[in-house]
């Protein structure tokens, strides 16, 4: 029985530790979804903050009527009284009273619409400042990912005797060879055709000063001198 548990616990902690590996190769995949999620809950609650300030306006208007029906219906008793009428008046003073019920019970209401608005409005404001960071920061994890993974992808190439940017530069270095080898076989083509010419043997020639000879302004002056 004891062995039986402690398999059951190693396979409970197998699963953990693969649960564990699925997370964190999915992380930013998760993130990314937890910010949309929070974004779904923050539309939603705007939707009842929308509501509740709605609320808070309906119950604002109801208590200026209730007060100008008070203030209505108070001028009514007092002319009553001013005419002896209490009978009149004592029913007229029940309506204020009942009146005054109701603008207690609205002015409660928007109380504690207005509180209740005050907070949404503060944690929808909050919880916007940090969506907008979450979104700045799954921005900067997905840039930073993508870095790494052409730097993995760089290192691996370098890393590998067979990889294609060795190969690349393989090929490069044959081509540069193939190219300078074309030069050489060109230049010693021009070489031997000079050579086998009769402007290389006029070259030698002049070089041995033999046959006619250029003349030069040194030569000119001797000859001018000459002739004096």
């Amino acid at each position: 029985m004891g062995i039986l548990n402690k398999i059951l616990t190693a396979f409970r902690g197998g699963a953990t530790e693969v649960g564990q590996s699925i997370v964190d190769a999915n992380s930013t995949r998760i993130f990314e979804q937890e910010i949309r999620d929070a974004e779904k809950h923050l539309t939603k609650a705007k939707r009842e903050l929308t509501d509740v300030m709605a609320k808070e306006m309906q119950a604002s208007r109801e208590i200026d009527r209730l007060k100008r029906a008070i203030a209505e219906h108070e001028g009514y008793a007092t002319q009553a009284l001013e005419k002896g009428n209490e009978t009149l008046a004592l029913e007229v003073a029940e309506k204020i009273a009942q009146l005054d019920q109701e603008l207690a019970e609205q002015q409660s209401a928007n109380d504690s619409f207005s509180a209740h608005a005050i907070r949404l409005k503060e944690l929808v404001r909050k919880t916007e400042r940090q969506l907008a960071d979450y979104q700045r920061q799954l921005s900067m994890v997905k840039t930073t990912e993508s870095v790494q993974k052409a730097t993995a992808t760089i290192t691996d190439s370098f890393a590998s005797s067979n990889s294609k940017l060795l190969n690349a530069k393989d090929s490069l270095e044959r081509i540069k060879a193939r190219q300078q080898q074309f030069d050489d076989r060109l230049k010693a083509s021009e070489t031997l055709a000079e050579e086998n010419s009769d402007k290389s043997l006029q070259s030698k020639l002049a070089e041995a000063g033999i046959g006619e000879q250029k003349s030069n302004a040194n030569a000119v002056l001797e000859r001018l001198k000459a002739r004096k």
